[in-house]
């Protein structure tokens, strides 16, 4: 994730001569900044996601292991699709690449955890709507990113602008309800 910020870089000195010029650096600079923030909080997202599934699992193998280096490939190229973005705001083609690298993480952790519940490495303890709600907040948010990439047939900003509160809700949103803790403590 923090590879993500090397795509900011300091205005050129010679081009700043005062606090004005300072400004108005900092002030172009924004785009990427806005794509920074969208993205850390896109790959933080993912992060928990990832995490959560991890904390329900027993045990793991090889094949679990591999799906989630396909994960790590898709969280590998995020710089990429961000700088793309941040460069090309306006292009529904740089919007598309950057929802592209987002629909990966989704899949591979839709991918992970269904092959994690097939191959019976989830956890004894866990309820039955455990693994329904999962995989349903993925599609959901799968969901909600593409009708975000499809609104840049209107205005690639509005589309941005929709996938960033999609992200702000999944950043803030609660967790997945926990039946067997909320039992323990009552």
């Amino acid at each position: 994730m923090t590879l993500l910020v090397l795509d900011l870089r300091v205005p050129a000195m010679e081009a700043v001569h005062n606090e004005r010029d300072l400004w108005q650096a900092l002030t172009a600079l924004s785009p990427r900044l806005v794509m920074y923030m969208m993205s850390f909080t896109t790959l933080g997202i993912f992060w928990v996601g990832q995490q959560t599934q991890l904390n329900h699992l027993e045990r793991s193998n090889r094949n679990l292991s591999w799906i989630h280096v396909g994960f790590l490939f898709f969280v590998t190229i995020t710089p990429f699709s961000t700088a793309l973005l941040a460069s090309f705001t306006s292009y529904r083609i740089a919007l598309i690449v950057y929802w592209l690298n987002i629909l990966g993480l989704g899949f591979a952790l839709y991918a992970s955890w269904g092959y994690a519940t097939r191959a019976q490495l989830v956890k004894d303890d866990i309820g039955p709507e455990v693994p329904a709600a999962v995989c349903r907040r993925i599609v959901i948010a799968q969901a909600l990113y593409a009708f975000g990439a499809l609104l840049c047939v209107v205005s690639a900003h509005w589309s941005i602008a929709f996938i960033v509160v999609v992200q702000l809700y999944y950043a803030v949103a609660p967790r997945l309800p926990v039946p067997w803790r909320e039992s323990e403590q009552g």
